[in-house]
């Protein structure tokens, strides 16, 4: 019998496409035995650790993510980007607001309390050596695994000071095989690959450039594991025009990670061999940001209603 994980990558804001991924796989009757999440991802597989995947549980989900706001996460203080810059405080936002919202939603105060195992994915900044999270605190293990690093100041925990799991060797497939799962959904966030110009601030530069870190690693886990699992990739929606730091448009990336997830389920194009080619980098010029990539090979992806705009 097969083993089923689900792996949950980093990407900011863009962590609201899992939450319809979620929704799409649950009504395909697909449960994970066990998750594996980084950074937003980690963020998602603490709910589902804690409150399932019922439709009301994944509603309340959408919900919670739908209120977000930019501000929420990373709240701009004067003196703490001061402090920052001065080399008094290891991050230019503080962690206060994040540790409330996952306190508040968390369900479970533990992972060893989680409905199914749950694994979140972080690095050690000192030696640069990933960390998987499996016990203790639900709520410091979500900080650690999301703690961009220079943005949110590093987690200690047991001598060590961890950040973001993005910037960890693995993307999560492999710690989900490692862990004994036989079949792999991946969850990606994706990438903006439609932006008109680069994110303006510091914040949505360090998280852009780390979901183009997770979509490499991700490209390399799949390609590389082929045959240690089955693997079956979700799409990323494409063409994608939200920053990862803009949280005002998770309403849509839900609606839209849930309705392509649902088509590309229902068709079979889940099973499509090589399924790390529509994790593809690309960029669409602003003229044609419906066209298909030239360098995603394969069935041509459905083009969007209409891009979202950041």
């Amino acid at each position: 019998m097969a083993t089923t994980a689900f792996v949950l990558s980093g990407g900011g804001s863009l962590g609201a496409v899992q939450v319809g991924m979620l929704q799409a796989l649950a009504a395909h009757h697909v449960r994970p035995d066990l998750l594996v999440g980084t950074s937003a991802g980690a963020v998602n597989a603490a709910w589902v650790a804690g409150h399932g995947m019922s439709p009301d549980s994944l509603g309340e989900l959408a919900d919670a993510w739908t209120g977000l706001r930019r501000r929420d996460i990373f709240p701009v203080d004067p003196r703490q980007v001061l402090r920052g810059l001065a080399g008094r405080s290891p991050g230019v936002a503080s962690d206060a607001g994040l540790r409330r919202l996952v306190r508040a939603y968390a369900g479970i105060n533990d992972l060893t309390q989680a409905r199914v195992p749950t694994h979140l994915v972080a690095a050690d900044l000192l030696s640069g050596h990933e960390v998987l999270i499996s016990a203790g605190d639900l709520v410091d293990g979500v900080l650690a695994s999301a703690a961009i690093p220079g943005i949110l100041p590093p987690v200690a925990s047991v001598g060590r000071h961890l950040v973001d799991g993005s910037v960890a060797l693995h993307a999560g497939v492999s710690q989900a095989i490692a862990l004994g799962a036989t079949l792999v959904y991946v969850l990606p966030t994706g990438a903006p690959c439609a932006l008109l110009r680069p994110p303006p601030s510091a914040v949505g530069v360090a998280l852009h450039s780390l979901t183009m870190l997770v979509a490499q690693r991700l490209i390399h886990e799949v390609t590389s594991l082929q045959g240690a699992a089955e693997i079956k990739v979700l799409p990323p929606l494409c063409p994608l025009a939200v920053s990862a730091a803009d949280f005002r448009h998770a309403a849509q990336l839900i609606s839209r990670g849930r309705r392509t997830s649902l088509e590309w389920i229902s068709s079979g194009d889940i099973d499509l061999p090589a399924p790390e080619r529509f994790l593809a980098l690309h960029h669409h010029r602003p003229e044609g940001m419906g066209d298909e990539p030239r360098n995603r090979p394969g069935r041509r992806l459905r083009r969007a209603p209409s891009p979202d705009r950041a």
